[in-house]
């Protein structure tokens, strides 16, 4: 499951929870930037080649890559790099320390690394719908269209090979959404996503994990932050073609 941290912008005391990317190491398993809890966030004024690069060891096999360091875009503007604890850099460094390579190392059938995510930020229930839809392209579905609710019921999001369900309310998903999500994604041999932007409840997110629906939660900045393991692999393998 996905680590989140808080994050406060020092530029306009804005909170964020903010997750680390998953990038794939050579072995085939996930590798995330272990975040240091606590730690104030560094503004980047200016780039340098050896401050875009962090030291990370896969958990799985013990190999060490130097992959990209995390950031977040703030809405007020400012870029925040994200604290972490780098193999090379030590125990709480904002860049890493050795010299980073020519490449970021990728296995050989992996696909190449997407750009950046770009959030926009929810004020209403339509921005979190857009929210989810751009993150899905992001993913690599495509075509992605919105299907209007009935009855009340969360927003529909379509696209070849998924379904996906937003609930932009203050209501936190139930493990009935989650069961009705699975089922449709089953009856048309599709993936399921469920993106919600007050959370799930416990239940809900122990069902989702027996049924491998991949669980999102959508922050007011925009940007979804994977909330258990069959998200993490999605965000891991992206979806579409």
């Amino acid at each position: 499951m996905a680590e989140s941290v808080p994050v406060r912008c020092p530029a306009c005391r804005r909170e964020h929870v903010y997750a680390a990317p998953v990038f794939p190491c050579a072995c085939g398993a996930p590798v995330r930037a272990p975040l240091v809890r606590g730690a104030a966030p560094v503004p980047i004024t200016h780039r340098t080649w050896a401050d875009e690069w962090v030291s990370v060891r896969c958990l799985s096999c013990g190999r060490q890559d130097q992959w990209p360091h995390p950031e977040l875009g703030c809405p007020c503007g400012t870029i925040l790099r994200v604290i972490v604890r780098s193999v090379a850099a030590g125990p709480c460094e904002g860049a890493p320390q050795a010299a980073p390579p020519l490449h970021i190392p990728l296995p050989p059938t992996a696909p190449a690394p997407r750009p950046a995510f770009h959030p926009v930020t929810i004020r209403t229930a339509r921005d979190a719908v857009t929210a989810a839809a751009l993150y899905l392209k992001w993913l690599g579905y495509r075509d992605v269209r919105h299907v209007e609710p009935h009855n009340g019921a969360a927003v529909g999001l379509h696209a070849p090979g998924l379904v996906a369900r937003v609930e932009p309310s203050t209501r936190r998903t139930t493990v009935r959404d989650v069961e009705t999500l699975w089922l449709s994604a089953l009856a048309e041999s599709v993936v399921p996503v469920h993106f919600s932007l007050a959370g799930y409840t416990e239940e809900a997110r122990f069902r989702a994990d027996t049924l491998a629906v991949p669980l999102f939660v959508l922050d007011f900045t925009g940007t979804p932050q994977p909330v258990n393991s069959p998200a993490d692999e999605l965000v891991t393998t992206g979806g579409g073609d």
